[in-house]
């Protein structure tokens, strides 16, 4: 075949079917490409739709008592207390119980030196005296007047005075002996008695000190206290005070008996609430026949709660404080965030009881995440991500 022949069909047939071929196998290149392309967008976007919804974990609020007691600071005080002031004045003559003393009720303590008063108990007596002899002899003279009545040397008039005159002497004589008992009894005073048995917890003055009578122009000379038993005070909230009844037994600890407790009943209520402190004070009474304890001294108080319900409580960590309040946020059977707003009836540190707010049966999210809003979309992970989580019961497995 010489050069200048033509070419055979077939070899432009084979061209044109390879070209066909490899412009489909192009197109379905290209058409793979764009649908991987695709694909891989719809699920990028679906991957980030679903990042966009904020997971979280919810817990049911927990109805156990988390303590069915509180702890409050108490102060102790005797069961009876006396500051001794002097009754009259004068100078401390001498004294027999010092601080720490035990006393019997009536025993002479101290004694003071009154001179003034011993003067004015001789005057008044002095007194008392002469009008004593005033009213003997005008009774004499009114006795010996009616002896001349019937001769007729006395008139009427002169015995209507003697008898007046004698009225008024006798007058005087009671208004003296009620003076001389006055000063007699103030004389009294000059011994300073215990009123009480107990033990003197204070004494401020001396020997050769001068005295004041009363009680208001310094410290009391002695302080008589009755340690046998004594009274706690506590300040209890306000809203703990119905949950305390009169009777409850109480716990107590003293910091210089640190591994020792001591007993105590509630025994009244002021049936008040301190504006200032939004306190109720409440007493109790301590038996301290031994002795250990001191008036004064602190004590921590642990006082039983009587509730008619347990209290919600939920993690602290679930707590928002913002410029809305405080608040919960709660997840809806429809996976939407709802907040609560709730007040706090006690903070137990990784629990907190909760007075008001939300229903047992709220899902609550444990640590909420910055940024929710009310409707918000979440997806509930954990034990609540298919229902409500369970509870405390139900999750523990059964034995056997």
């Amino acid at each position: 075949m010489s050069p200048t022949e033509p070419r055979s069909p077939v070899s432009h047939r084979k061209l044109g079917i390879f070209g066909v071929v490899a412009l489909i196998a192009a197109g379905l290149v290209v058409g793979t490409g764009i649908r991987a392309r695709e694909e891989q967008g719809s699920r990028l976007k679906e991957w980030t739709d679903d990042q966009a919804v904020p997971s979280v974990a919810v817990t049911l609020p927990n109805a156990k008592a988390l303590n069915s007691t509180i702890d409050l600071p108490g102060r102790l005080e005797a069961y009876y207390r006396a500051p001794i002031f002097a009754r009259v004045p004068g100078y401390l003559k001498s004294w027999s119980a010092d601080i720490g003393a035990r006393v019997k009720a009536g025993q002479v303590i101290a004694e003071i030196e009154a001179p003034d008063l011993d003067q004015q108990l001789l005057q008044a007596r002095a007194d008392l005296a002469s009008q004593q002899s005033s009213a003997r002899l005008s009774e004499a003279t009114l006795n010996r007047r009616k002896t001349l009545v019937a001769s007729n040397f006395v008139s009427a008039q002169e015995i209507d005075e003697r008898t007046a005159d004698l009225s008024n002497k006798n007058a005087a004589v009671r208004s003296g002996q009620a003076n001389v008992e006055r000063l007699e009894a103030l004389a009294g005073y000059k011994k300073i008695t215990a009123p009480f048995d107990g033990v003197v917890t204070a004494r401020d003055t001396d020997v050769g000190a001068l005295i004041n009578a009363g009680g208001g122009s310094g410290p009391a000379m002695f302080v008589v206290s009755d340690i046998t038993k004594l009274r706690v005070y506590v300040n209890v909230p306000q809203n703990y005070v119905p949950a305390i009844k009169i009777g409850a037994k109480a716990t107590m600890v003293m910091p210089e008996y640190p591994n020792r407790t001591f007993q105590a009943t509630v025994e009244a209520s002021s049936q008040a609430v301190d504006v200032a402190s939004g306190t109720t004070r409440m007493q109790l009474g301590l038996d301290n026949s031994s002795g250990e304890l001191m008036p004064g001294g602190y004590a921590s108080v642990k006082l039983s709660l009587l509730r008619d319900s347990a209290p919600l409580s939920i993690p602290a960590s679930a707590l928002i404080f913002n410029g809305s309040g405080l608040r919960v946020a709660t997840v809806s059977p429809d996976d939407k965030v709802q907040f609560k707003t709730v007040t706090i009836a006690r903070d137990l540190g990784r629990e907190i009881e909760l007075a008001s707010g939300i229903a047992a049966d709220d899902r609550v999210i444990t640590a909420p995440p910055d940024g929710l809003s009310d409707g918000d979309q979440v997806r509930v992970t954990g034990a609540g991500a298919k229902g409500k989580p369970a509870t405390a019961s139900e999750k523990q497995a059964p034995k056997g």
